[in-house]
């Protein structure tokens, strides 16, 4: 069998090599020459499959190993019989550290005490979702707003518009859809950006177009009280060079780049190709998973709770070192920043999660060991 896969795909060869021949290309790289000679196609979020790209190709299976599949045309998958599967989940715990880092970084510079704050989480699918059960077992206030979801269950939602009038905080996890009535593609255009409350902190780590890019910059521009994170780009891997100027945090597509989820992902495909060919699979994540740089901390019983939580969560990643990185590379011209984009995701340096670090607590402390139980540290 021949394989095509994104060469930012980690593991390809213990977990596919034994099925065949493995041909790497960069994502943006992949095109219908490439995909002609291919059975089964591997990829990540940059590359665009449909029809354009495999309409008359022997491709039979299709993996991305990524939780989102708006660069997947799936009506035609069905159409043309083409096997797929995609990643759910598997970088869900990196996505909520990169939200967790950039709310202490926030809190920091703003002064803020972030048990005092009301979160809005826009979108309570695999990312969301998690992210709430963490924020809420922290004791922190958290509305959630995710229409389809309160349209199917019922339950504890609210509307987007409660969520703009009441939350200090807004953390956008939806996918990217255009149409229908839940479409979330500039979800916060100009109008809705113009109902933040003074002083609300904006997390994008979903999709780019969810908020207006042009409109979210004239509104920076004109001196909204917002402080903005944005993970995530219209039209990338070009960058709106001014619009991250205005960002607190600006980073390049990484939220969920940890070595964990990565590796998550490439296990998830292959366990969905396995089951495609009738196979059982014979290669587990745990058996490859390098050991933590970080594997225990210790604290005082009388460690202060705020100070322990920031400390722990940026013990395991700080989001600052990314932004930092990313504003260095956005100093050339526009092919420049374009592969700039590219290399700080191609060469990502290796980042754990927090499940992977051991933190003894000495005495008792409860609320000290509640709210690290909730970060998910290990507790010995």
């Amino acid at each position: 069998m021949r394989l095509l896969a994104d060469e930012n795909i980690p593991l390809l060869d213990p977990f596919f090599a034994a099925f065949g021949e493995i041909r790497r290309l960069p994502g943006r790289a992949i095109d219908r020459a490439a995909v002609a000679n291919a059975d089964a196609l591997l990829v990540r979020s940059v590359t665009r499959v449909d029809r354009a790209l495999l309409d008359g190709s022997p491709v039979q299976f299709v993996g991305t190993c990524t939780i989102g599949t708006d660069h997947l045309d799936l009506p035609y998958f069905a159409e043309a019989g083409i096997a797929w599967s995609s990643a759910p989940g598997c970088n869900a715990r990196g996505v909520v550290e990169y939200v967790l880092g950039a709310l202490f970084a926030l809190a920091e510079r703003r002064g803020a005490e972030l048990a005092t704050r009301t979160y809005g989480v826009v979108g309570a699918g695999q990312v969301g979702s998690r992210l709430v059960e963490v924020l809420r077992g922290l004791g922190w206030t958290v509305l959630v707003c995710d229409p389809p979801r309160q349209a199917r269950e019922g339950g504890d939602f609210v509307t987007l518009e409660e969520i703009l009038q009441h939350c200090d905080v807004i953390s956008l996890h939806t996918p990217l859809t255009r149409d229908g009535a839940d479409a979330t593609w500039h979800l916060l255009d100009a109008e809705r950006l113009a109902q933040l409350k003074p002083g609300c902190w904006l997390i994008n780590a979903s999709r780019g177009a969810v908020v207006d890019n042009p409109a979210l910059k004239a509104h920076l521009s004109g001196g909204a009280d917002l402080e903005v994170v944005l993970d995530v780009w219209e039209g990338e891997p070009e960058v709106d060079v001014e619009l991250a100027a205005l960002c607190r945090l600006a980073t390049p597509h990484i939220a969920g780049y940890s070595l964990d989820g990565k590796l998550r992902g490439t296990e998830q495909i292959y366990q969905a190709f396995c089951a495609w060919r009738g196979e059982p699979a014979q290669v587990e994540l745990a058996q490859l998973l390098p050991p933590a740089w970080l594997g225990e901390l210790v604290l005082h019983e009388q460690a202060d709770p705020a100070w322990a939580l920031a400390m722990v969560c940026r013990a395991v990643y700080d989001p600052r070192l990314d932004d930092a990185a990313f504003r260095r590379s956005l100093l050339g011209d526009a092919e420049q920043r374009r592969l700039g984009f590219d290399a700080l995701r191609k060469h990502y340096p290796m980042r754990r999660e927090l499940p992977d670090l051991t933190v003894r607590v000495g005495g008792t402390a409860q609320q000290l060991r509640r709210q690290l139980a909730a970060l998910g540290v290990r507790l010995a």
